[in-house]
């Protein structure tokens, strides 16, 4: 039981901001280019608390923590409102929008990527090895969001960034797709196949962080 303890008490820091600053940077993207929405509802912030979905934020990684085998660490938050008509160039904006999302996670993967240096070159004690296991969460949930969220399916970020890039009659056909999204992504991942495609993509990412921070493998 201590153990259990510990192990959801190092990773709840990085887990919850993996998630929530991933949505705060949705919002603010979506100021800049022209939808107050998020702002005008408080959800530009890095306050947890604004952003926590019972079940997405907590529960489920919890539960993958407690029951984990090797599997992928993942959750969600509240989605941050977005109102794409709002944007002073709907089409082109979503782009950025959408990638701002993965962009904070890729940001956060590279600042515990450093912390996890900065962990293995301190002397060994009671500090640098919660410090140590805390930054290899935070790399590896930040490193799952930022591939999962990328994958071309709406509503995924991947899927907003493919129809602000497609031709305008392509891109409404397949944003169509979107009512199935979800149960299209249960079954990719369920069935194993969401694994075998984004399995390569984190391994690459993951080792070109590690050469860059020159991390063992």
């Amino acid at each position: 039981m201590d153990s259990l303890i510990q192990t959801i008490a190092i990773a709840a820091l990085p887990v919850i901001l993996a998630i929530t600053l991933h949505e705060a940077a949705h919002g603010y993207a979506a100021l800049h280019f022209g939808d107050p929405t998020a702002w005008q509802e408080g959800r530009i912030t890095a306050n947890p608390l604004k952003h926590i979905d019972p079940v997405g934020t907590i529960l489920v990684p919890a539960i993958i923590l407690l029951l984990s085998t090797g599997g992928i660490l993942f959750g969600w938050a509240k989605p941050v409102p977005v109102n794409f008509g709002r944007l002073r160039h709907p089409k082109r904006d979503m782009l950025w929008v959408a990638a701002a999302g993965p962009a904070a996670n890729l940001a956060m993967l590279l600042f515990w990527a450093a912390l996890l240096k900065l962990a293995w070159l301190l002397p060994l004690n009671f500090f640098s090895l919660p410090m140590s296991r805390m930054a290899e969460v935070g790399m590896t949930i930040n490193l799952v969001l930022m591939v999962l969220n990328l994958f071309p399916l709406p509503p995924l970020d991947g899927g907003r960034i493919a129809i602000s890039l497609l031709p305008p009659a392509a891109a409404w056909r397949f944003a169509q797709i979107e009512r199935f999204g979800f149960p299209i992504l249960l079954l990719l991942l369920f069935t194993g196949i969401l694994g075998s495609l984004l399995t390569p993509v984190m391994q690459l990412v993951g080792g070109l962080v590690g050469f860059l921070f020159q991390l063992p493998s």
